[in-house]
């Protein structure tokens, strides 16, 4: 139906929109992965797999990428836990206020990442507001340290950024059920409890997998989250890649452990699309 003037038009613009900003950048990363850093503070095209033998004898990236991940997967956990509730009760309850709910849902995502990251530093620090009401109620004589600059905070913050992102694809696949299936469950003598668990909860699977696959690679790779609440305790790998990449000026490390983040996360990505793709419904 379309001359192939028209389809090279409509395909290479794109294409070269890829090339030049993502293979590019990935295929430098790449490369930069293998050279080496001189003590001049120069960069030495010397390819080699130092970097990699650096990764595995320096304990402290392993260990910060254990802590990463435990991180990440709390900040998961505690969105589908928090996601899909909700999205169930906009999706099956809410009737008509459900697009207001659904609206009310996705505001937070027109604010700033920053707004909402201070807004967490007002609220658990010292003299922040939860301090402040502790020592009103006369539940706490001094201000409770732990709230800030802790993986507490960093997991309470990154779970109030990153829930939307776990809510809306439950809440499209909780949308896609068809609504025959529950009624014919109801019709077969089935309790909610049973409909939901045999029913509604297989169905909606795919959504729980993407949702718990965006809070997690998200998480993962945050970096300004843990810089301005997490502290020293709260360190995450993605803050040593920027320090690599910017103080240290050793940016053959930092793509080595950015190459081996992506490695992880690409990992992810096709796991879940395979184990979507096991548990779709059509």
């Amino acid at each position: 139906m379309f001359s192939r003037a028209y389809k090279t038009a409509v395909t290479v613009p794109p294409l070269l929109w890829v090339t030049v900003f993502l293979l590019v950048p990935y295929a430098l990363l790449f490369c930069y992965s293998f050279w080496t850093v001189s003590p001049a503070q120069t960069i030495v095209h010397h390819w080699n797999l130092g970097n990699y033998r650096e990764l595995l004898q320096v304990h402290v990236y392993f260990q910060t990428l254990l802590r990463s991940t435990w991180i990440a997967a709390r900040v998961m956990l505690f969105a589908l836990l928090l996601g899909y509730p909700l999205a169930y009760y906009v999706s099956f309850q809410a009737g008509a206020r459900k697009n207001l709910l659904y609206q009310l849902v996705i505001i937070p995502l027109w604010v700033s990442y920053l707004v909402r990251a201070y807004a967490w530093k007002t609220i658990l620090g010292s003299d922040g507001v939860l301090n402040t009401l502790l020592q009103y109620a006369h539940l706490t004589r001094h201000p409770v340290e732990f709230l800030l600059y802790s993986p507490f905070a960093v997991v309470l913050t990154l779970t109030h950024i990153y829930t939307p992102f776990a809510f809306l694809p439950i809440y499209a696949s909780l949308e896609h059920i068809p609504r025959n299936l529950v009624e014919a469950s109801h019709d077969l003598g089935a309790s909610p409890i049973q409909t939901f668990w045999r029913v509604i909860l297989p169905l909606s699977i795919p959504g729980v997998l993407a949702g718990a696959t965006f809070a997690f690679v998200l998480s993962l790779g945050d970096f300004l989250a843990p810089l301005l609440l997490g502290g020293p305790s709260g360190i995450m790998i993605s803050n040593i890649v920027v320090s690599l990449f910017g103080a240290a000026y050793n940016w053959p490390l930092g793509a080595a452990i950015s190459l081996c983040m992506l490695l992880l996360v690409v990992s992810l990505l096709f796991l879940s699309e395979r184990l979507e793709k096991k548990w779709s419904f059509s």
